[in-house]
């Protein structure tokens, strides 16, 4: 007989990496572009969600066009607003606590007055959302590799201005075999010296030598993905002994084509080595699974223990900059769901309200 297993939604969780738009429910996009009259490709409607590939750069434009596409339905600030409450909803109806969302606002600046007023507005709706929904959240201002270093600077010096109101991290992401990783060094100090966090996105379409870079120039704290680390051990040590987190985004990483499937993501390599791992969605939007989904496909592709899963839910809220009494909260939540009788064990979905 098998034994039952603990509700994974009601594991309490912090959740590390979720891009902006990528964030947006199938049904809210479709909502949107039929209310504005905008046609949607077929894999971001009956195909979805999208047979993706990022083998070549060919298959990464064709990601990165339809989050695009999906990015041009938010059109006004209510759009922006449901936005942000929505991803709420759907982390802590799956058990978040804490989120960081991550967004490069020159992408919204064109519609909405400016990267400041963009920004100004994010902020507005995340603190909206916090109070409606109970969920901590924060914002990650991320730098756009394909473009060039100088931007990068520019929204650095945005992020630092927002440091002590609501950004906690500066990052960078798209197509990591674009562009040098040690040209935006610049921008990330400037961000570093306002005390933000270095996020960078690092090892996942590229391996150890990106991440090596991400370390080295960028002093990264945390890696957006970087589970290609497991290839170089020598590497692997010096990240577990520096304590840079781990965002491993194992939906996102098979969907890409970096594995062939959810056994091959490393994580139990990662977790043998002593590893700090947040697991995250990445987008929803593109990918069809949320924050649950991740810890679901490990436990099924990994066999992982409850306790296992709760010490990853441990190593989200340690790796995060939530304060420490949301930390607190969120050990102490974890230690009674793991300790709780998962047949009979309180349901706790009461935290937070919509």
């Amino acid at each position: 007989m098998t034994e039952p297993r603990r509700d994974l939604g009601l594991l309490p969780k912090a959740h590390l990496h979720l891009h902006f738009t990528g964030s947006m429910r199938h049904d809210t996009l479709l909502e949107l572009a039929a209310r504005d009259g905008i046609v949607l490709p077929e894999s971001l409607v009956s195909e979805w969600p999208p047979e993706l590939s990022a083998a070549d750069e060919k298959g990464w434009f064709r990601f990165q066009r339809l989050y695009d596409v999906a990015r041009s339905v938010l059109r006004t600030e209510g759009d922006v607003r449901r936005l942000v409450l929505e991803a709420a909803e759907d982390d802590v109806r799956e058990g978040g606590r804490w989120l960081e969302i991550q967004v490069d606002p020159s992408g919204y600046a064109a519609k909405f007055g400016g990267i400041t007023a963009f920004t100004d507005l994010v902020l507005d709706c995340v603190r909206d959302a916090s109070e409606r929904t109970g969920l901590g959240i924060a914002l990650v201002i991320a730098a756009n590799r394909t473009r060039h270093p100088m931007d990068a600077r520019t929204l650095a010096r945005l992020a630092a201005q927002y440091a002590d109101r609501g950004v906690v991290g500066f990052g960078l992401s798209n197509d990591e075999r674009r562009g040098s990783t040690a040209d935006f060094a610049p921008a990330f100090r400037i961000a570093e010296r306002a005390g933000l966090l270095m996020v960078p996105h690092g090892g996942e379409l590229v391996g150890a030598a990106n991440i090596r870079a991400c370390l080295d120039h960028l002093h990264a704290g945390r890696l957006g993905h970087g589970v290609r680390v497991v290839e170089d051990p020598a590497l692997l040590e010096r990240v577990v002994e520096s304590g840079v987190a781990l965002e491993v985004c194992p939906v996102s990483n098979v969907a890409l084509g970096v594995y062939s499937d959810l056994t091959s993501v490393p994580l139990t390599q990662l977790l043998d080595a002593g590893a700090t791992v947040a697991l995250g969605a990445d987008d929803p939007l593109l990918f069809g699974s949320r924050l649950e989904g991740q810890y679901a496909t490990m436990r099924a592709a990994h066999d992982l223990s409850d306790d296992t899963l709760a010490e990853l839910a441990r190593m989200s809220f340690r790796a995060s900059r939530a304060p420490s009494d949301v930390k607190d909260a969120g050990l102490a939540a974890i230690d009674a769901w793991a300790t709780n009788d998962p047949a009979t064990g309180p349901d706790d979905r009461s935290f937070g309200s919509s």
